[in-house]
């Protein structure tokens, strides 16, 4: 049974925990407007996120962020825990200098939404001391809730960068150097570089081989790469600022605001102003 708290002033989920005997929950496609953090057991898992799909083994950890697309599925039985939590609940961009969550476990334009957890027991002990806090429903609960939350996401960060390195050896020494190469472009550049052919011309690369490269190893396409790059400053700017839209678009290397707001729309399923309104920013400058 789910255990959830309601933010009061607007009536919406601000943080729910929920222990799984199955994927029910999870096999159709669905984008929220908070985070999900998934704890999971099983094998053969199938994980579709942002239209990409990965196959997944043993003991796993998701991470989406608010109006991330996904669905998971398997042939096999599975369990685990589902953990969600509002912006306004707490804020992933406002703690990021203490926990770097963004980049590495949320809004990651380069890596994998996943990792195999390798102290599951760790994760399932502070999920216990926060179900019981939620049982308590005391004094400062959001303040409790939200240190525990805390150590939780700083494990998953420790781990999720561990997990990251021991994926490295798989490419070639050249390939490997040519993908960083493209990721450091990419953060360098994203502001006023959006096409393939420009990061290829930046690397001496064809496109066709800087895309199969990408393809083959990131398993996302070079365009996907660049945009993901680009929505993931728009989201924060979204979030943590009152700048017009316009002016957040022009800073993107966006002349034509509507331009912006229709390929904003495409990748996160909803406009820059529905974005803002729903995962929350006004409060953050009160």
């Amino acid at each position: 049974m789910a255990q959830v708290i309601i933010d009061k002033q607007n009536g919406e989920l601000a943080f729910r925990l929920e222990k799984f005997d199955n994927l029910d929950h999870f096999d159709h496609l669905q984008r929220k407007n908070y985070y999900s953090v998934i704890l999971i057991k099983g094998n053969n898992l199938k994980l579709s996120v942002d239209f990409f799909k990965y196959e997944l083994h043993g003991d796993q950890m998701i991470c989406l962020s608010p109006y991330q697309p996904f669905m998971i599925s398997s042939e096999e039985s599975c369990s685990g825990y589902l953990l969600n939590f509002h912006p306004d609940f707490f804020c992933t961009y406002r703690h990021q200098n203490e926990i770097e969550t963004e980049g590495i476990l949320f809004n990651n334009f380069h890596g994998l939404p996943n990792f195999k957890i390798s102290k599951e027991a760790l994760f399932s002990n502070l999920i216990d001391q926060m179900s019981k806090e939620m049982d308590r429903n005391s004094i400062a609960q959001h303040e409790v809730l939200v240190a525990y939350l805390k150590v939780f996401l700083i494990e998953a960060v420790r781990q999720k960068k561990d997990f990251d390195k021991e994926l490295k050896p798989k490419f070639s020494d050249g390939q490997s150097e040519i993908l960083q190469n493209l990721v450091n472009s990419i953060e360098n550049n994203y502001r006023k570089l959006h096409a393939p052919k420009d990061y290829a011309e930046v690397l001496c690369l064809s496109t066709k081989t800087l895309a199969g490269i990408v393809k083959k190893y990131l398993q996302q396409t070079l365009s996907s790469l660049i945009s993901n790059r680009i929505i993931m400053e728009a989201k924060r700017e979204l979030y943590l600022t009152s700048k017009p839209l316009k002016q957040i678009a022009a800073s993107l290397g966006y002349e034509d605001e509507f331009y912006f707001s229709r390929f904003f729309k495409k990748k996160v399923g909803v406009s820059p102003d529905h974005y803002r309104k729903t995962v929350g920013f006004a409060k953050l400058e009160k």
